[in-house]
């Protein structure tokens, strides 16, 4: 397969960090992430960096800023920075009428706390629903926690319900320290990015023109590093980060790991709802014979769902809009499900949601990433992901076991029947979608989500 073999050596150039393959670990569940948070922020000695979308006002959440705080007053030497969304801190969850912003629990435990950490709001547009601070990756001295999962209460199983998401550390200074410099150079001293424990912070409309400014930072910015040769026992890891549709490195990196399959595709996606350029790679791989697996979580995993006997909101029409998507593609590709080249696979358990991204190819190729795999991911928010290259396989047996904890809840689409249609939807959400279709506001929607 020449192609194949082309994207191939177009990843082998690029710069690399040499990661021993015996420092990469892999968590099961939300459950042990946590567990795993607290402990390394119990354990850190020098400094701590944390960026996601957000650190929600809720019990998993104080917590976690608790637990930040107690070390830093433990070990005031701690350098401790938090990152998250600018415009998420200060609102509430959607459809959680008048729940005030996380920036004043912030600034709450600011008050309480003698030892100050440091928390920043990255405003990545004007405003939210144009992009978001979508960055991954949690640092602890010398240990890299990569997670898709934001930090509140269903992320981090704190009561019944879970959202299932990937969990992967890395020990390894250099690549901890890359982590660190990157987010250091982009957000520390940026007049773009404010203190959310300030008194008075700075509105959007007050920041727009720096906003503005920082766009161009963000989407030239990437990791910085020293190119390192892979030696025996050793995997190679590139940090790559992306933000808008042109010159993205890490939309490129994705395109390329796929295109560079030669057996077998392995990818995770929350919403289906593929950008157009990943669709089309996907359509020439099964057209290849290579044998495509996407594991997409079931409209009741979606995180907007709303059961039919609860009250509709629009919001909830948003997990059916996915799955009208769905049934179209299966239905464009039933005779490769039948012949088994295309295996959709539906995560579903219990009340529980399903929040997994990231690609495995063939069984030395791997890409963890916070990336959803959509139009937003490709165009709007700013985000990164880890590309690995394993020719050893030396990883394949942690990978393998971790495909088998995806799929235990699981169940693979025979035929594209299975998948519900519009008039099989409660009669508030066919309405929604009949709206949606007649204004042809579905291609807006498309584009954002």
């Amino acid at each position: 397969m020449p192609l194949a073999h082309h994207y191939r050596s177009l990843l082998h150039r690029l710069p690399t960090l040499a990661v021993n393959a015996d420092q990469i670990q892999t968590l099961y569940s939300a459950a042990s992430f946590k567990q795993r948070l607290l402990e390394l922020i119990a354990h850190a000695q020098r400094r701590i960096y944390l960026v996601a979308l957000y650190l929600q006002d809720d019990e998993a959440g104080r917590e976690i800023l608790t637990a930040l705080y107690e070390a830093k007053q433990a070990r005031p030497e701690l350098d401790i920075c938090l990152f998250v969304d600018f415009h998420r801190a200060q609102r509430g969850l959607i459809g959680h009428k008048g729940q005030g912003g996380n920036h004043k629990m912030y600034q709450a435990f600011a008050d309480r706390y003698r030892q100050p950490i440091n928390i920043y709001g990255v405003p990545v547009k004007g405003r939210e629903v144009l992009g978001v601070l979508h960055l991954k990756g949690f640092v602890f001295d010398d240990t890299l926690l990569y997670s898709g999962a934001s930090l509140n209460d269903i992320y981090l199983h704190q009561n019944e319900r879970y959202r299932f998401d990937r969990y992967h550390q890395f020990n390894d200074a250099t690549l901890a320290d890359t982590m660190v410099d990157y987010m250091r150079r982009l957000f520390i001293d940026n007049a773009a990015v404010p203190s959310l424990l300030a008194a008075t912070i700075p509105s959007a409309r007050q920041l727009r023109t720096v906003i503005r400014q920082f766009k161009p930072q963000m989407k030239r910015l990437q990791y910085q590093f020293s190119d390192q040769h892979r030696q025996t026992g050793q995997v190679s890891v590139t940090p790559l980060a992306g933000l808008g549709k042109r010159g993205n490195r890490l939309n490129r990196t994705i395109r390329t790991l796929l295109r560079s399959a030669e057996q077998q595709a392995f990818i995770c996606t929350p919403y289906f709802n593929l950008p157009k350029p990943l669709a089309k790679d996907v359509r020439t791989l099964l057209k290849k014979g290579v044998r495509v697996t996407l594991v997409i979580g079931d409209k009741t995993a979606n995180d907007f769902y709303i059961a039919p006997d609860e009250p509709f909101r629009t919001i909830g029409g948003l997990p059916y809009l996915y799955e009208t998507n769905l049934r179209r593609f299966a239905r464009t590709h039933q005779t490769s499900i039948y012949q088994g080249k295309l295996n959709i696979m539906l995560w579903r358990h219990e009340r529980n949601s399903y929040h997994l991204k990231g690609i495995l190819v063939d069984n030395d190729l791997a890409m963890v990433t916070g990336n959803n795999l959509n139009p937003r991911a490709w165009g709007l928010d700013l985000e990164n992901g880890l590309l690995l290259q394993d020719p050893e396989q030396l990883l394949q047996p942690m990978f393998e076991e971790e495909k088998n904890n995806i799929l235990q809840y699981c169940q693979r689409i025979e035929h594209f029947s299975e998948i519900e249609e519009v008039t099989d939807y409660p009669l508030p959400v066919q309405k929604l979608l009949k709206r949606v279709q007649r204004t042809r506001a579905n291609v807006l929607l498309k584009r954002l989500l």
